[in-house]
């Protein structure tokens, strides 16, 4: 059996797909399309309504600066209607050519710092269930200060600088409360 085959008595993987039958657009804006689908299973029965949305791609930042400090922010999360920390992060714009071109403006911008030493970890979907987008996870290491932060108009952000177990601690305690975040700090220091 290789691999890609499923062990005896689960179904093929082309037995898993389900088929998109009809889509909504409920909301379709700038900012988010979030849709109402049917779907036909594999087996023919039909599955309604199922919930997705699709949103910028983003980056996130796992910066450290000269002292070995790691670059956190402190904002507002709506979702959580919580003040969270995690890294630097933001949406690619439009126009922008490369994760590392958004990712890069994002760490001057919420911080004021700048990096010559960069790392692309990985690229994941944010949310396989709900979501098409996908989150862009980068090092940046030797940061330092080359000016004032430069928020966008709904950006309320305070940097603030944690050693490594303080993260931890963070983490471990459940004060660092975006996910994808975390992954980033556990791929970061693998």
């Amino acid at each position: 059996m290789n691999e890609n085959e499923p062990a005896e008595g689960f179904a093929k993987e082309t037995e898993l797909a389900w088929k998109e039958i009809h889509t909504e657009h409920i909301i379709k804006d700038q900012w988010i399309d979030f849709r109402k689908t049917s779907y036909r299973y594999p087996d023919g029965h039909i599955y309604e309504p199922f919930y997705t949305y699709t949103r910028k791609d983003y980056t996130v930042i796992v910066a450290s600066d000269e002292a070995g400090n790691y670059l956190c922010v402190r904002q507002f999360r709506q979702g959580i209607r919580q003040v969270t920390t995690e890294f630097p992060a933001g949406g690619i714009e439009k126009g922008e050519n490369t994760a590392l071109a958004c990712a890069q403006r994002e760490l001057t911008e919420e911080t004021g710092y700048v990096s010559d030493e960069w790392a692309h970890l990985l690229t994941i979907p944010s949310d396989a269930t709900i979501c098409d987008n996908y989150a862009h996870i980068f090092t940046a290491k030797n940061c330092r200060k080359v000016g004032e932060q430069h928020l966008d108009e709904t950006e309320r952000v305070n940097v603030a600088l944690h050693s490594a177990r303080e993260i931890d601690k963070m983490i471990r305690a459940g004060e660092f409360q975006q996910a994808v975040h975390v992954l980033a700090w556990l791929l970061a220091n693998k």
